[in-house]
């Protein structure tokens, strides 16, 4: 299994922490993985903006560097849904390389619990609120939301319930957005930050002590947020947690036993 790695702009320049925690969880589960440096943006932020003619190149870079990998893998629901469901207007419809290289770009939680069947062991001992970010929950239906009559289990609370200690908050409101929308942000930037005062409020009567997603775009305007008003809230992406539980295992293991000693 050929599996790439695919690193948003935002991880990549302001939380490259979440990209070594993604690369550690894969690692885990006995997967190698190859990072194309050749990699750039997928074309979101100037789509979302209407620069469809900005956007095209981008796009068509995606699928050419992409081509030769079993899956794309990627820490972030937003930009795999762009490429998943979004690329129609961007790239040639009757191209094979293009629609298999969409098909196979997945979502960090959904690669592991969907294509491997990992689970995951160790400590975390903390009530941890999980916000639903737009796009993996409304495009690529990585939990159940309310407008939608389906039953469906949320993926990322699949991967963390294994984890000892953990709590999940009871959110009033678990499907709401919190007010990022990308360039939705800088365009209406009142109406986003009383969304995102929203969400945290919501968060504060539940007791959350980690608030975690499968997107850093919005753990960071809730992080903002959380750090102007000096919050007791801990922000961590998903993969930041399963890469902080499964160190902690490995610190817990003698070394007799890591190197298969007696």
């Amino acid at each position: 299994m050929r599996v790439a790695l695919f690193i948003p702009c935002y991880v990549d320049q302001f939380y490259p922490a979440v990209g070594l925690a993604t690369v550690k969880v894969l690692e885990s589960c006995g997967i190698h993985v190859d990072f194309p440096k050749g990699q750039t943006c997928c074309g979101q932020p100037m789509a979302n903006s209407g620069c469809m003619d900005e956007a095209r190149p981008l796009a068509n870079h995606f699928v050419s560097t992409f081509a030769d990998y079993d899956y794309v893998v990627s820490p972030s629901g937003s930009c795999v849904s762009m490429v998943r469901n979004h690329y129609d207007h961007l790239v040639d419809k009757n191209d094979s390389t293009a629609a298999e290289v969409r098909g196979q770009t997945l979502e960090l939680s959904e690669f592991l619990v969907n294509v491997l069947g990992c689970s995951f062991s160790g400590s975390f001992p903390f009530r941890t609120g999980i916000h639903q970010s737009c796009h993996g929950l409304r495009e690529l239906r990585l939990a159940g939301c309310s407008e939608v009559m389906t039953c469906r289990d949320s993926l990322l609370q699949n991967l963390l319930g294994g984890l000892d200690g953990i709590q999940f908050s009871q959110l009033q409101r678990p499907d709401e957005c919190c007010g990022f929308g990308g360039t939705f942000a800088v365009s209406e930037a009142a109406v986003s930050a009383m969304m995102g005062q929203d969400r945290i409020e919501d968060h504060l009567q539940a007791g959350t002590q980690v608030l975690t997603a499968g997107d850093m775009s919005c753990l960071m305007h809730l992080d903002g947020i959380i750090r102007r008003r000096r919050l007791p809230i801990r922000v961590m992406h998903f993969a930041e947690i399963l890469a902080e539980a499964l160190r902690k295992t490995d610190l817990q293991t003698p070394a007799s036993v890591q190197q298969g000693g007696n």
